[in-house]
């Protein structure tokens, strides 16, 4: 898998059709990505033509410029062209570079055009033509999950790996937005057990909260919506997070798996705070002034800080010792003031 390389959790950042068909705003979402330190950029490569029809229904009625979806695929299609511009415009960046595909002319395009690695979406986990072709060309063939039970997804999976292909699979639930109690979190190792390969969140909740999650799970990728703004105009806004929102999920991620790479020994970071546990820790201290041959009592005594003396713990074996020698009221009591207890 081209993110294994990396060395962590793979954040793709999904712009989807995000751009609304203007070239100018997809490359702006390229530079968004890799400023806010993300792996890698992906679109959607729909070719009207390619793959609907005039009669595929809106799955949500939001433009009115459109007619149908079908115009909409049309109108925000890029040409192979335009598609290689973007491609080398994230290797300037150094950001990997994906695009979903959604029918096997889409697939050839983004071939000569160079993706990282392929990405099937949620619809069309079932297209097992297309994936096969996908799988052939040797790439990373990534599988979202979000419409589909088991039997769908493993067809899927054996057609890739039939191919001599590892797959990846996501967790996807295809809600927009997605609630937090159908986001299937124990799907991520459900899924990583059952095909033994890599696993992670495709995330549509519009929280940066599903993604933190699915890194302290062990995710081994996290794909994200991303808009410049929630003003912003499309479908997917409202599942999607903004790109200041992008850096702190990446950043949140990171901060995650460095915790996760150093496991905490609790008596080694005792040993090292040794020294704050003498400034925050408490002592037994005279309550009152005391006389030499005085039988401590708990009344005498209170806790104060600092931790330099004889700890709380330890008030009940310092019960009835006799003092040596006088104190005053708010001395730090310490053994050199007490005599040796009388042996039973």
């Amino acid at each position: 898998m081209w993110f294994r390389s990396l060395g962590h959790t793979a954040v793709i950042v999904e712009v989807g059709l995000a751009h609304d068909g203007s070239l100018g705003t997809a490359h702006a979402y390229i530079d968004a990505a890799a400023a806010a330190g993300a792996d890698a950029v992906k679109f959607q490569a729909h070719l009207a033509a390619a793959e609907s029809t005039a009669a595929e229904p809106w799955r949500v009625k939001f433009s009115t410029q459109d007619s149908s979806r079908y115009e909409y695929w049309k109108r925000t299609e890029f040409s192979e062209q335009q598609w290689a511009g973007l491609a080398a415009h994230a290797g300037e960046r150094r950001i990997a570079f994906m695009s979903s595909a959604f029918s096997i002319e889409a697939v050839e395009m983004l071939e000569r055009v160079g993706v990282a690695a392929w990405k099937v979406g949620a619809g069309e986990v079932t297209n097992l033509p297309m994936i096969e072709r996908m799988a052939r060309t040797g790439k990373p063939v990534m599988l979202s999950s979000g419409m589909c039970g088991w039997k769908d997804l493993d067809e899927a999976v054996d057609t890739v790996v039939r191919c001599g292909t590892l797959p990846a699979v996501f967790q996807c639930t295809s809600m927009y937005p997605c609630p937090a109690e159908n986001l299937g979190l124990n799907l991520i190792a459900d899924m990583r057990r059952r095909y033994g390969c890599p696993t992670g969140l495709s995330d549509h909740s519009g929280t940066i909260f599903a993604g933190l999650a699915a890194a302290t799970l062990g995710a081994d990728m996290i794909e994200v919506h991303v808009t410049f703004s929630r003003e912003c105009f499309g479908p997917d806004v409202i599942s999607s997070i903004t790109t200041t929102e992008l850096a702190q999920l990446v950043s949140g991620v990171r901060f995650i798996e460095r915790a996760l790479a150093h496991p905490v020994d609790k008596e080694r970071v005792a040993t090292d705070l040794s020294e704050m546990r003498r400034i925050f820790g408490k002592s037994l201290v005279t309550a009152q002034d005391l006389p030499a041959g005085h039988s401590l009592r708990p009344a005498d005594l209170v806790l104060k800080k600092p931790g330099t003396g004889i700890p709380g713990a330890r008030m009940t074996d310092i019960v009835n010792r006799k003092l040596k020698r006088p104190l005053s009221a708010g001395v730090v009591l310490s053994e050199e003031d007490l005599e040796q207890p009388v042996s039973p």
